[in-house]
């Protein structure tokens, strides 16, 4: 029969052992997050700091004793920053707008319509997610210029108003929902529109916002699409715009400037993230989940 000392000698050895991997876990996850953060910094840094004092920095210093917003005020006053601003907020606006319509009235179709070759259709819809970028691209690039709409809103909305993947990820939420509860609405006579605005939407709210802050930071950081399909600098995204910036804007040696304006570019993410980062897992989660 063991002793009762020894079994208390064992949890103490289990507990300093837990106590000790913690330590090294936590340890290792600080000196991640210092990796990972650590180019943020450099950049708000690099920002308030003026353009003679990084010239003349041979060893790049950690911190600065003289920081100044003037280039700041740069970024507002000596390049269309604010235009490039606008721009994107309106794309990055009509786009979630209408790919979440789509999503949701999609996803709905797929999850509670009964038609005939549904799950073919499906299964086909899910197979266009293994067609390389590439080619998408190519074919709205023709697509939109025999339309003529290069250099224009539309041009820039169009092709990216519809997601394969949100709206699986919203077709698998949608079908946690009990059954039950669908044939209880048709029974009382409400419709497939009612329903989804009723019950189907405030269900799963959560992933639907998920979907929405993940396509507005798709959106924000879009950029070969932009680029291809614009050469007019009034229709410029931030994404396009730094570029502009950097070539004819500041020039390329005024690297305090542009991170000045790469600060103010991401801050909006920045903010977005960490205001909702708690519903964006759970969203994620949820979506992931079944049964």
């Amino acid at each position: 029969m063991e002793h009762p000392m020894d079994f208390d000698k064992q949890n103490q050895s289990i507990r300093q052992k837990d106590r000790i991997l913690n330590v090294l876990l936590y340890l290792f996850l600080g000196v991640w997050a210092l990796i990972v953060l650590f180019p943020f910094y450099w950049m708000v840094l690099t920002s308030v700091k003026s353009y003679g004092t990084y010239n003349s920095e041979h060893i790049p210093a950690l911190f600065t004793l003289s920081p100044t917003l003037a280039n700041y005020v740069d970024a507002f006053t000596s390049v269309p920053l604010v235009g490039y601003l606008l721009n994107t907020v309106i794309f990055t606006a009509a786009t979630t707008l209408l790919m979440t319509v789509v999503s949701v009235l999609a996803a709905y179709a797929f999850a509670r319509l009964d038609f005939r070759g549904k799950t073919l259709t499906f299964t086909l819809f899910l197979s266009l997610m293994m067609i390389p970028s590439e080619l998408v691209v190519i074919t709205n690039f023709v697509t939109i210029t025999n339309l003529g709409l290069r250099s224009t809103f539309t041009g820039l909305v169009l092709p990216s108003v519809t997601s394969i993947f949100y709206i699986y990820l919203l077709k698998e939420n949608f079908e946690q929902v009990p059954e039950e509860l669908y044939r209880a609405a048709k029974v009382d006579g409400t419709s497939d529109f009612k329903y989804l605005w009723k019950v189907m939407i405030p269900i799963c709210r959560p992933t639907i916002v998920t979907i929405i802050i993940l396509k507005i930071i798709e959106c924000w950081n879009s950029y070969v699409w932009p680029r291809l399909i614009t050469d007019d600098p009034a229709y410029y995204l931030v994404s396009n715009g730094i570029q502009e910036i950097r070539e004819n804007g500041f020039g390329r040696e005024n690297i305090p400037a542009m991170m000045a304006a790469v600060v103010v570019i991401s801050l909006p993410l920045i903010l977005l993230f960490l205001g909702f980062r708690k519903k964006i897992m759970a969203g994620v989660s949820r979506g992931g989940l079944k049964g």
